[in-house]
């Protein structure tokens, strides 16, 4: 019996074994360029797309008679694949429209629904079974050729009905991902731009942007003078086993740990035993942290109490008139600026001497829990599409992993 576990109401027949070159067939028409056929691009986790959208640079712009050459024609929803990348995944359907790609691709058209079969060929398993034709050897890149590629034998619903159900559900799937993949960057990429505006910038005293109601110059202090720090600390040798895991065994920070988003990872590494968390340094939630090897500068606001490694830096004795929260934003704009000075934008160490140094432009403690509020709210956003995604792309695995065979 071949049959999928979820399936749409209504369908109950067996799913049938067929080979690809029974359901594909390879166009090999070729065109000069033109208005009716423009240049498209075919790269791995970008498909087919316009030539000025592709991220790579593309060689063969560099092609004088580029405009004489002949390349291959693709019309919409042909299933494209590169001979030479099919381990990195690149297989997808057309979905960019009537153009031409490099000869070097592979294209078909298809007599079955085009995002069902898509849906197959871009699956791990398939890759895995393609990759089996690899030939070649180091001097001559591996490739699938396209006649070992259309034996493969795939499994697909034998009514073009339960295809196209099954090809629509995953286009509207993908289209929430991308919408909130889209949402999550242009939130983090708004964030960044409100930051720099709304934090001094080049000497000056007062920011380009600010709420209503402040008008006073922001004061320069040293970050000695605002806050205490201390490292966190870990029992050595770090390999012994006793020092992990086990009854009573409690968070442990790292800087693997402090994400990229101002937060902790929700389960860390590595847990700290029982017996080693007193040789440790705990940090209760609401802590601001920052790392100092590795990754320097990252920032976290803890949202649980956890022991802390010696790579990673606790602030705490906070002076009269300064929000723990602004605290954390504050100084990682603060590093983000060093590491903007430093050669090769990354900051290779830092002292005590050094952090205790920082130079800090700091409003009002009224503005800076103005700040606070409204840059957490836009964390909090960021979270949420972030989350969305992450959870349309389990809902997207689990589903393919159950609706084919």
């Amino acid at each position: 019996m071949s049959k999928p576990k979820i399936r749409f109401k209504g369908f109950i027949e067996d799913w049938e074994q067929r080979k690809l070159g029974d359901i594909l067939e390879r166009r090999v028409e070729q065109r000069q360029q033109s208005e009716e056929y423009p240049r498209l691009a075919f790269a791995s986790g970008q498909g087919v797309i316009p030539l000025s959208e592709r991220r790579t640079n593309n060689r063969e712009q560099l092609i004088k008679d580029e405009f004489t050459k002949k390349y291959l024609v693709t019309e919409m929803d042909d299933i494209v694949y590169n001979p030479a990348n099919v381990k990195y995944g690149a297989i997808d359907r057309n979905k960019c429209g009537r153009g031409l790609i490099s000869p070097i691709y592979v294209t078909f058209t298809t007599n079955e629904i085009s995002g069902f079969i898509e849906r197959i060929v871009t699956s791990h398993d398939f890759q895995q079974k393609a990759l089996r034709f690899e030939e070649g050897t180091v001097t001559k890149r591996q490739s699938v050729n396209p006649e070992d590629f259309i034996t493969i034998d795939i499994v697909v619903a034998p009514q073009r009905e339960e295809q196209k159900k099954i090809s629509d559900y995953f286009d509207q799937l993908d289209h929430l991902i991308t919408l909130h993949q889209r949402k999550y960057e242009e939130m983090k990429k708004f964030k960044k731009c409100m930051l720099q505006k709304m934090f001094p910038q080049n000497g000056k005293n007062i920011p380009e942007i600010r709420f209503e109601g402040f008008t006073e110059d922001w004061e320069q202090r040293k970050l000695s003078d605002c806050a205490g720090f201390r490292r966190g600390s870990f029992p050595q040798p770090y390999g012994n086993k006793d020092w992990y895991d086990g009854e009573g065994a409690m968070p442990f920070v790292q800087v693997a740990d402090v994400s990229n988003d101002m937060k902790l990872v929700n389960d860390t590494k590595q847990k700290i035993s029982k017996l080693a968390q007193p040789m440790s340094v705990f940090a209760e939630e609401g802590s601001v942290l920052v790392t100092l090897q590795g990754s320097i500068g990252r920032v976290a606001i803890t949202q649980y109490g956890a022991f802390v490694d010696r790579t990673v830096l606790i602030f705490d004795k906070y002076e009269d008139g300064i929000d723990k929260r602004f605290w954390a934003y504050i100084i990682k704009e603060k590093f983000e600026d060093e590491a903007r000075k430093a050669p090769g934008g990354t900051i290779k160490t830092i002292t005590k001497e050094v952090l205790s140094e920082f130079d800090l432009m700091l409003p009002s403690y009224a503005e800076q829990r103005k700040l606070a509020d409204y840059l957490i709210s836009l964390d909090h956003l960021i979270t949420l599409h972030q989350r969305k995604y992450e959870e349309l792309q389990k809902i997207k695995k689990f589903m393919l992993q159950n609706m084919f065979i």
